[in-house]
This record gives structure tokens, C-alpha cells and sequence, in this order.
């Protein structure tokens, strides 16, 4: 199998993991927590650390890899709505930006990318991450004709979610580390 559809099969699945994690489970448990809140975002959005997280590893590879999880996730939320111009663009915006924000960095002489020799810095990611979700959110937004709420919903749920995600990554890897795996 190709290196292409091995990351494409992993990183969708990363994604779908994600979202039905956030969904199904985050989301109900949001809804009783804040009962008032009424909106279709998370206020711990776990895919977006997965769009990050992508983007970092595998550059411009990554709009492909995510791009099946991602149409996957906006058929389950809006069925054959989500071929409708706005949720087409919301598609685009979510697969686009982040390695776009990566490569913009590049550009900028601070490349990011994961180099032999050379630790990453998780605070960069976590504010380009910010960034990424700033620039997702006001487009997918706008896109889909949401209120102002919204977007403050979405960067918040963007960033607890990439937080969260790489504070779980970060103690999966270290216990297979510590059993030898």
C-alpha cells in the first residue's frame, strides 16, 4: 500500500475517532453542563488537533489524509446537505488552512515540520493552532452563515481541543514508551 493512502487511511480515521468522540460523547455531556448553549460547536473540539496535528506531520499531504474523514463527518452532521456551496466550503476551509498556515511559516523561515535532531516546539504548535482556528473559524463561519457566538464557540472549542488531544497524546506515548511498545 502507499505511503499516500497508508497516511490518508490513518489520519481520517484520527479524524473520525475524533469527531465521534466529540459528538457522541463530549457534546451530550456539554449539553447538560451547559444546557443554554445551544449551539452546534464544541467547547472541546478534538478534531481540530487532529487538523493540526496533520498539517505538522505531513505538510501539504495533509489535505488529502483528511479529506475523507472530514466529508465523512460533514455527511454524518448534515446527510446530502453537505454538498450544498456552503458546506462544500466549509469542507475546503477545514483541509486547506491548517497545512496552508504551516507552509505560510515556512515561507517565514520558521519551519515547524518534524526534523531529526530537533525537538518540537509545542508552544508554536499551540499557537499556530490558534491561528489556524482563528482564520477556520471566521471562514467556515462565514461560509455557513453563523451568529457571532459561534465564533467565539469555535475558538474555544478548537483550542481545548487541541490542547487536550496533544495532553493525551502525550501520556498515550509516554505509557506505550514506559511498557516498551
Amino acid at each position: 500500500m502507499s505511503r499516500l493512502a497508508k497516511e490518508t487511511g490513518m489520519v481520517s480515521l484520527a479524524y473520525l475517532a475524533a469527531f465521534f468522540a466529540t459528538f457522541e460523547v463530549l457534546m451530550p455531556v456539554q449539553a447538560i453542563f451547559f444546557p443554554e448553549f445551544s449551539g452546534r460547536a464544541s467547547l472541546l473540539f478534538l478534531p481540530h488537533g487532529v487538523r493540526v496535528l496533520a498539517a505538522w506531520l505531513l505538510g501539504w499531504r495533509s489535505v488529502v489524509a483528511m479529506l475523507p474523514g472530514v466529508v465523512i463527518a460533514f455527511v454524518y452532521v448534515a446527510g446530502w446537505g453537505a454538498f450544498v456551496p456552503s458546506r462544500l466550503t466549509a469542507i475546503a476551509v477545514a483541509v486547506l488552512v491548517p497545512a496552508a498556515c504551516f507552509f505560510v511559516l515556512r515561507l517565514l523561515n520558521r519551519d515547524l515540520s518534524p526534523a531529526e535532531g530537533r525537538s518540537p516546539c509545542w508552544s508554536c504548535i499551540m499557537a499556530i493552532g490558534l491561528v489556524i482556528s482563528v482564520i477556520t473559524s471566521l471562514l467556515t463561519n462565514y461560509a455557513l452563515g453563523a451568529t457571532p457566538e459561534a465564533y467565539i464557540a469555535y475558538l474555544i472549542g478548537d483550542f481545548f481541543g487541541l490542547f487536550f488531544l496533544m495532553l493525551i497524546l502525550m501520556f498515550l506515548f509516554r505509557g506505550l514508551r514506559h511498557y516498551g511498545i
